[in-house]
C-alpha cells in the first residue's frame, strides 16, 4: 500500500497482514552533486514503489525520509525516531532503502533493516531499459524480504 488516502481504508481493514514499513531514505544537495543527487533520490523512489507493487497487501511504502545532504547527526536521531514511532504502532519489520553511502557506514545505529543500492543512473535509458534494470534489483530483493518475513 501507498501512502494516499484511499489505500488507508484497505489498511485499517487489513491491518493484521501488512506488517512491513519500507522507507526510503532521500538526499537534498543543492550546494554540488546536484544531479547526480536527484538521480539517487529517483532510483531508489522507483525502487520503492515497485517494491510495493510486488508486496502490496503486505507492505506500505511511506513518504520518502529525506534530509540535507550536509545535515549533521540531526538526520540519524530523526531516522531513529521514525523507526521507534512505526516499531510502537505495530510495524513488526521496517526496510530503509538508500543509496547514500552515507546511511551504510551508520546502519549499526538503527535496528531496522537498511539496504543500500548503488544508484543506477536511469535518466539516458530508454523504457525498455529502465524496466530491466528495476525488475534485475527487484528480484535480488524479493529472496532478502521473503528471507526476513520467514525468519521473524
Amino acid at each position: 500500500m501507498k501512502w494516499l488516502a484511499r489505500e488507508m481504508d484497505t489498511y485499517l481493514q487489513a491491518k493484521e497482514y501488512v506488517d512491513t514499513a519500507i522507507v526510503p531514505l532521500i538526499p537534498i544537495n543543492w550546494e554540488n552533486e546536484i544531479k547526480s543527487t536527484v538521480a539517487m533520490g529517483e532510483f531508489i523512489s522507483i525502487i520503492s514503489s515497485e517494491l510495493e507493487r510486488q508486496f502490496q497487501g503486505r507492505v506500505i511504502e511511506f513518504p520518502p525520509f529525506t534530509y540535507l545532504k550536509s545535515e549533521s547527526d540531526g538526520k540519524f536521531e530523526r531516522l531513529k525516531s521514525w523507526e521507534k514511532a512505526l516499531k510502537e504502532n505495530d510495524i513488526s519489520h521496517i526496510i530503509f532503502i538508500t543509496s547514500d553511502f552515507e546511511w551504510e557506514q551508520a546502519k549499526q545505529e538503527l535496528t531496522e533493516t537498511l539496504i543500500w543500492l548503488p544508484s543506477i543512473p536511469l535518466e539516458h535509458m530508454d523504457h525498455k531499459h529502465k524496466v530491466e534494470v528495476v525488475e534485475g534489483q527487484i528480484k535480488q530483493l524479493i529472496p532478502f524480504l521473503t528471507n526476513k518475513w520467514q525468519n521473524r
